[in-house]
Parts: C-alpha cells; structure tokens; sequence
C-alpha cells in the first residue's frame, strides 16, 4: 500500500532530487511502488508599490514528499539518489498520518491560512516593527484592536514619542 514519507534533501537541491528521483524510477521499472513526487510549496502574494506579483515559495525547504510502498528496493533507490539525506524516522521510514497530509496538501492549494496569535500582544509589551515605514524601530504597544487585528505602537521619532498603526503581522515580539 502507498504512504506519503519524507525526505530530507540538500536545501536548493529539490528540483534536481524529483528529476533523478523520476528518472531512477523509471530505470529501475519501479513506476508501481512510486506515486507522487511533491515540493511542497506555495503561491505568495508579493507586493512592490502598486505592482503585485505571485511567487512559488517553498513551505520546507530542503524537505520532499514522496508516495511509495517501503518496500526495501524502494527504500534503497531513494536513499542512493544523490542530494538526498535520508527519510524522516532515519532507518525505518516513518510514514505521515492522513492527516497531517490533508494539512500540507491544503496548504499547498491555499486554503490554510496562518493568523498571528493574537493573545500574545499586551499593552505595553515592546515589539519591534518588522515590516512597513518604520521597519527596524521598536516601540511600545499603546492599544490593541483585536477584531480588526490592529495595534498602536508608540515610536520614539527625533526624541519624541509617536503613535504609529499597524497590522498584527508587522510586528515581532
């Protein structure tokens, strides 16, 4: 029966691991015991001024989803491709649960979406500001509106202290 595993690769080396992967496959007549070769990997929107674009990021680099029956041939043929490391759980594979396959398959079609824990913004917490104007200054939280996800962050600017409003993802804590 086929079983999603991982394997760990070079980082970088993913492409060149599913091509030599397929082509030893298919040498080897073992196109029965394989099924899918996945890079798990999403779009993500970029946005630079008023131009957006969408670009494939990876979501575990240096890490592959592999559908196969364990068998020993099977195994072996993975693990002698070269830039691959080894499969997850070391010298007996360990295969992913269903579940934790829906997850990364969802991810990979966009519909997970990840949401900043919200609790872990106080008033008064400092925090530094990750992205936007003021990128790389730190401040301290004045109010935090939960419901539109949104934070006032008071910021020293030339010695005096200035209210400054940003989403939840824009700051680190």
């Amino acid at each position: 029966m086929k079983r999603w595993y991982v394997i760990q690769v070079q980082v970088g080396g993913e492409a060149v691991v599913k091509a030599d992967l397929t082509k030893r496959i298919e040498e080897n007549d073992l196109s029965d015991v394989f099924g899918q070769i996945l890079i798990p990997s999403a779009k993500v929107r970029q946005f630079f001024g008023e131009d957006d674009s969408q670009e494939d990021q990876q979501l575990f680099p240096g890490y592959m989803l592999l559908e196969m029956d364990a068998q020993p041939e099977a195994v072996r043929a993975v693990l002698v491709t070269p830039r691959v490391v080894r499969f997850l759980g070391g010298a007996n594979p360990v295969a992913l649960s269903q579940g934790e396959v829906d997850r990364i398959l969802s991810q990979m079609r966009g519909e997970v979406v990840f949401s900043v824990d919200k609790d872990q913004f106080e008033i008064g917490r400092e925090v530094e500001i990750g992205d936007g104007a003021f990128s790389g200054f730190v401040g301290l939280i004045d109010s935090v509106d939960e419901e539109n996800e949104r934070l006032i962050v008071m910021v020293s600017i030339f010695g005096r202290m200035t209210p400054v409003e940003l989403r939840f993802d824009q700051v680190k804590r």
